[in-house]
């Protein structure tokens, strides 16, 4: 594992590129300034195509994703049974499905394959990473169906994928948002293990769980992502400015630009120096 003094390497990952253009806009603003490693796009949303070349110069130095999205907005194809009015359903209703196991299985490998190929079309590359829009890439059934199309389009081994889970000892020295952390740890119990028995490495140490509230002091949350790092450690994070297109999609609005604020702050980088912890792309970390 590279090593900042006697500190960690870890990876900071903004979440949600392409959800609007002013979002993208923070998420590059942040980019330029490398206060970032990596930021996972959402290719269901309209304007994909023309973000993913604004996307282009930041890579490889930063690490593009996918950001499997299942809950938000509208699929890339026909879904009558998962989406019958052509809008996605929400989280507790996709959980809720899955635990039943009654997802649309074909459905959803159709529509996983669909976004993977919306990456690579736009973009020119296949994906750095692959996670989920509310994680729902660590649910059960779709992290199979998800394992099984990327070995179908000859991606084993070739990119990693997002633990959304963490130890129970490192969530609880961590604090802050517990109930969250526990809440997406619990439903990715056993995801880690799945993804290398079909060849895929993963993060190891997840952090990043917020309230989103709008007068939350995130320089004191981010601290606490810092605290316990795992040995392949990583932050996702939602930067970003607000705009019509994003509060008519997602109920995040204005503590992204507290987020980004803070991201492109001095104050950022003090708390890393005090932590001794040095931004880098997670595919280079070792244990």
């Amino acid at each position: 594992m590279p090593k900042a003094g006697n500190g960690f390497c870890f990876s900071l990952c903004a979440d949600d590129y392409a959800l609007s253009p002013a979002v993208s806009l923070g998420i590059r603003e942040a980019l330029t300034a490398r206060r970032l490693s990596a930021t996972s796009v959402m290719t269901t949303m309209a304007g994909w195509h023309r973000e993913a070349h604004d996307l282009r110069p930041f890579h490889p130095e930063a690490e593009i994703g996918l950001h499997l999205n299942l809950t938000s907005g509208t699929p890339l194809g026909a879904m009558p049974c998962f989406a019958p009015t052509g809008r996605l359903p929400p989280i507790g209703r996709l959980i809720k499905a899955a635990y039943g196991r009654t997802l649309p299985e074909a459905e959803i490998r159709a529509e996983i394959s669909r976004q993977i190929d919306a990456f690579i079309d736009s973009f020119g590359a296949a994906p750095d990473y692959i996670d989920g829009h509310q994680h729902v890439q660590a649910l059960p059934g779709i992290r199979l169906w998800l394992l099984e199309t990327l070995a179908e389009k000859g991606l084993t081994g070739k990119l990693w994928l997002r633990d959304s889970g963490d130890s129970l000892s490192r969530i609880i020295m961590r604090g802050g948002e517990l109930s969250k952390a526990l809440m997406v740890a619990g439903f990715a119990r056993g995801f880690a293990r799945m993804a290398a028995a079909h060849g895929f490495a993963c993060n190891e140490g997840f952090a990043g769980f917020s309230a989103f509230a709008p007068d939350e002091n995130y320089g004191q949350a981010f601290a606490h992502f810092l605290t316990a790092p795992g040995k392949r450690h990583l932050i996702m994070c939602h930067p970003g400015h607000c705009d019509e297109e994003l509060a008519a999609l997602d109920p995040v609005t204005t503590s992204r630009e507290k987020e980004l604020a803070f991201l492109l702050s001095d104050d950022f980088l003090r708390l890393l120096d005090q932590r001794k912890a040095r931004l880098s792309r997670l595919a280079i970390i070792r244990n």
